[in-house]
């Protein structure tokens, strides 16, 4: 049996990286053709941008703007070129955002993620994703028979019945959330009933702690989790080495200090941005919202893609001081006005009954000018008055927070 789905999996990675750049200029030209790309992207020549530093001057698109941007322009915000009949699918989320399903052969990349999790042709899949409306149960259930495999289309919730399709059809994988994994597995032993043909699964939408993982394996099942966005569809996967995720094939994965478009150092914590490659549904520099770090070397599993430690938070840290939002973009806007910093955090406390900002800063030169300099621009910035502390470098966390709310 073979260890991976193909061999893109184990390119040397400068291969890799040539490839995806080599096909980005043209997936650029189709995106233009779409009008909100066309302003967004106005004046950039798609040839120029064939490396990741050209890449990373284009401007990001936050998932957190496309509700509104959807709602002016409906039905995708002006972020799709193609005719809604050239789709497969039509789809929505909460928000709402408006989601079309690409008609080739695994749509949303989930196959290889299946696969990793030991997932083969020919297995029956039990898939517990919801396929009302949003795209979580065709996700998963079209990687599964773009692998290969047969798909109980199930659904969350009614235990009882889901109980009988097993019994009948003793698949040996399963696909949904972990909890309702856990759900499904207590009602069994409660009731009685035989689920024991599930033997690995690929889970996905919840958290999924160490204390569950232990339980699910002590019961019989190999479990992997998978990130995924109802945007891009699989986006990365746990392998059988268990060290961190690695990045599916087709996707250019950036990761940037949060409230920019800036890529952070190698291993500091950021916000994700995703741009990928599929010619009828590009996405350029999408920013998920998501915190994760990247992992150093390649994984042991053979996969040489890019690897990240999971998910880690969310970026969008905006909170309201004073009766003022103060954003992740603010504290950006004041690294940029001094370069000569390292990470900057802005800690927001209660001080009597009045909220408090400190904005703490690193740096190798600490004095009393510098401090009143940072002063005036916190309060130039976010129009808000403010403490500051300067501490040495290094000394603030590397885990992504530019603002932490502590009231």
């Amino acid at each position: 049996m073979t260890d991976h789905y193909d061999a893109l999996e184990t390119r040397e990675p400068g291969i890799r990286e040539a490839e995806l750049f080599s096909r980005l200029p043209d997936v650029l030209r189709k995106a233009l053709a779409a009008p909100a790309y066309a302003e967004r992207l106005k004046g950039i020549d798609p040839a120029t941008v064939a490396s990741r530093a050209a890449l990373a001057e284009l401007p990001v698109l936050r998932k957190s703007e496309l509700p509104a941007l959807h709602k002016a322009a409906p039905p995708f915000g002006g972020f799709v070129a193609w005719p809604l009949g050239s789709f497969g699918r039509l789809f929505t989320s909460p928000g709402p955002i408006f989601e079309p399903e690409p008609v080739h052969a695994d749509p949303w990349r989930g196959a290889r993620a299946l696969f990793a999790a030991g997932f083969r042709s020919g297995d029956v899949v039990l898939n517990t994703f919801s396929y009302h409306l949003t795209p979580g149960g065709f996700i998963f259930d079209a990687s599964a028979r773009a692998l290969g495999c047969a798909v109980i289309p199930a659904g969350p919730g009614n235990t009882e019945q889901q109980f009988e399709l097993i019994e009948a059809y003793r698949p040996v994988g399963y696909s949904g959330t972990p909890d309702f994994l856990k759900i499904l597995l207590d009602a069994a032993a409660n009731a009685g009933r035989n689920v024991s043909s599930i033997k690995r699964a690929l889970v996905s939408g919840a958290a999924f702690p160490k204390s569950l993982q232990d339980e699910v394996k002590a019961r019989g099942i190999d479990a992997y989790q998978a990130f995924g966005t109802a945007d891009l569809g699989m986006v990365a996967f746990e392998t059988p080495a268990r060290e961190g995720m690695v990045v599916n094939e087709d996707l250019i994965m950036e990761i940037v200090r949060p409230g920019t478009g800036d890529p952070v150092p190698p291993g500091d914590v950021g916000e994700i941005v995703v741009t990928s490659l599929d010619p009828q549904h590009p996405w350029i520099r999408l920013a998920l919202g998501d915190l994760t770090a990247a992992l150093p070397g390649t994984s042991p599993c053979g996969r040489t893609n890019m690897r990240i430690k999971g998910w880690m938070g969310r970026a969008d840290q905006t909170t309201k001081v004073k009766g003022m939002f103060v954003r992740p973009e603010q504290i950006a806007e004041i690294g940029k006005r001094h370069p000569e910093l390292g990470r900057l955090r802005l800690v927001v406390t209660r001080s009597g009954e009045s909220d408090l900002m400190t904005l703490k800063a690193e740096t190798a030169s600490p004095g009393e000018a510098l401090q009143g300099e940072l002063a005036a621009t916190l309060r130039a910035v976010t129009k808000l008055g403010g403490n500051v502390e300067l501490v040495a470098a290094g000394a603030l966390p590397n885990d992504g927070k530019v603002i932490a709310d502590e009231r």
